[in-house]
Order: C-alpha cells, then structure tokens, then sequence
C-alpha cells in the first residue's frame, strides 16, 4: 500500500460534499464528450478520467471526474460549482436528447488513497488518480455514508479536510476556487497531461489548447514556490521580479506549513521569463509592501 504525505498507512477522505450529475439520453456520449477536454472513451464503470470543461476562449469553466453509470455518466466537480457547472452544460444541450440531473444529494464519495483496490461492502470501486498517487473512488448511496466511514476507518487511515490541502499543495495539483478559475487556462495550470486528450474530437475551446500547444508558450505558469526565511506566505500576495526592478510578475494562490518538506510553501502562478526553477522572486501582501518575503520558485510537486 502507498504511504501518502500526511498519514502512515493508506488513507481515505470524504468528498462527499462535491456537485454530483447524472448525465442521461441518447445523444449523451456525443453531447459529453464535446464538452470536454478528455476523450470520455477512456472512462468506464471502472475507471474515471480528470477533464476540464473550457468556454470558447480556451479559459476554465469547471474542473471535474467522470465515470461510467450503465447508460449513464456520473460526473463530480468542487461543491461551489454545484449551479455554475449545470448551467453551464445545459446552455450546450440545445437540440440533443441529453439530460443532467443533480444527484448531489444522492451518493456519498469517498477517495482511498492504496496501490491495492479496497473492498468495501457496499458502493462501486473506481480506479482514479485525484491525488499524485494510485487512488480509488467509492460511489455509495447517501444513506450508507455513517456505515461505510466506519468500515473505511477500520482499515485506513482518516485524512481531514486540512491534512488534504496540504498533501494537494505539496503534490501541486490545482484546485478550483484557489489555482483554477475562469480565468485560468489549464495548460497553465500543469493540467495538459492529466486532463486534455490532443487526439479525440472536437470540443469548446479546442482551438485555443491546440494553439498553445504548437507554439509550446503560456503567459504564466502554476509553480511551487519555498519560502526563503521560513515566513509564511499568503493567499493573495503579490511576486515582484527583483531583477526587474520589482516588476510585478505573478501572485500566490495557496499556502500552508508543510511538516514533511520541513518549509513553508506556496502555488502561485508566475509569468514566462520568470518561473524557471531556481528562479528568486519577493512575495509581498497590499498592506505591507515595505517587507518583501523572499522566495524561490521549484519545480512541482515539492520533493
């Protein structure tokens, strides 16, 4: 089994408060896989695929996971995308025989973070790797969440909301509200690999992913970032090039105290010329611009 960052054993987290839809109709597969940037082949009853759902102009419209229900997909994005997402998708249905139900509410998820499939008594195992590691979400129904959590910490560890961002920030993975939002293309993001299939059909916002991938530039780019003087950084602050006269160069989206790694550390996106690994840049917050915190940029995730 995998020893993930923040536990000593396998380990598990509830994300059963994440938007749920139930994608239906005869013209479903076509209408989905239009909508997204991963080729829907890929995903089955037993395996989910990461994809971005992007509007015409290449920028993030949501962030999710999408398995095989029968004739259906499930698909699961960030709880604040609960209306924003539907909506979205909705707005694409038009004429097609295709209908997306909100069944938030119904199913409970829970994601195991081991090597070896677990065997839950009750709920669908889907392979899924929502962290940097081998993982397997478990869809229940909702009524099953107490017994099911009970099992689940019987055999693997409980990882916390908390003890989650931290393991997400030192394996660099974005997340929508603080590393993704609409303004965000998920090449910037290091999403290319993980979200964007360049061989499967059309989809909103081809043009411009395809475009960045034959001219191999983005404007910026989501990095780590180590705090040079061990201060914690924070949410929102400004990069500064000190080599360009403290040109403003890139801000910091998320930060946390990583216990593993022994430093304070921050994603933040920074422009092109200035994000090359090793790169040293100040982190400065609007009220206290006088006392630039240094850092340093590195690759991700963090070693």
């Amino acid at each position: 089994m995998t020893q993930p960052s923040q536990a000593g054993q396998a380990s598990f987290v509830d994300l059963s408060a994440r938007a749920k839809f139930r994608i239906t109709g005869t013209d479903l597969f076509r209408f989905l896989n239009g909508q997204i940037t991963n080729d829907l082949r890929k995903a089955s009853e037993t395996i989910a695929i990461e994809a971005c759902v992007l509007n015409a102009k290449g920028k993030t419209n949501a962030h999710i996971f999408v398995s095989a229900l029968g004739e259906s997909f499930l698909v699961d994005a960030e709880p604040e995308l609960r209306e924003t997402l539907r909506n979205r998708l909705e707005r694409y249905v038009i004429a097609d025989d295709v209908q997306i139900e909100d069944v938030t509410d119904q199913f409970l998820l829970f994601h195991i973070l081991s090597e070896e499939s677990p065997t839950p008594e009750h709920g669908r195992v889907i392979s899924v790797r929502r962290f940097a590691e081998p993982g397997w979400d478990v869809w229940s129904d909702a009524p099953l969440h107490d017994a099911l959590w009970q099992q689940l910490s019987s055999a693997f560890g409980f990882l916390d909301s908390a003890a989650a961002e931290v393991m997400r920030i030192e394996q660099g993975i974005p997340r929508w509200g603080r590393e993704l939002t609409e303004d965000i293309i998920p090449i910037e993001a290091n999403l290319e690999q993980r979200t964007v299939d360049y061989e499967k059909g059309c989809y909103i916002g081809q043009e411009v992913i395809s475009r960045i991938k034959m001219s191999g530039q983005t404007n910026k780019r989501l990095c780590g970032l180590i705090s040079l003087d061990d201060v914690p950084l924070q949410p929102g602050m400004k990069l500064a090039a000190p080599s360009a006269a403290g040109r403003e160069v890139g801000w910091v989206t998320t930060a946390t105290r990583s216990e593993r790694i022994g430093k304070e550390i921050a994603l933040g996106y920074v422009k092109r010329g200035f994000n090359s690994p090793g790169a040293k840049l100040d982190a400065f917050s609007a009220e206290n611009s006088a006392k630039p915190i240094s850092v340093e940029v590195v690759p991700l995730p963090f070693l």
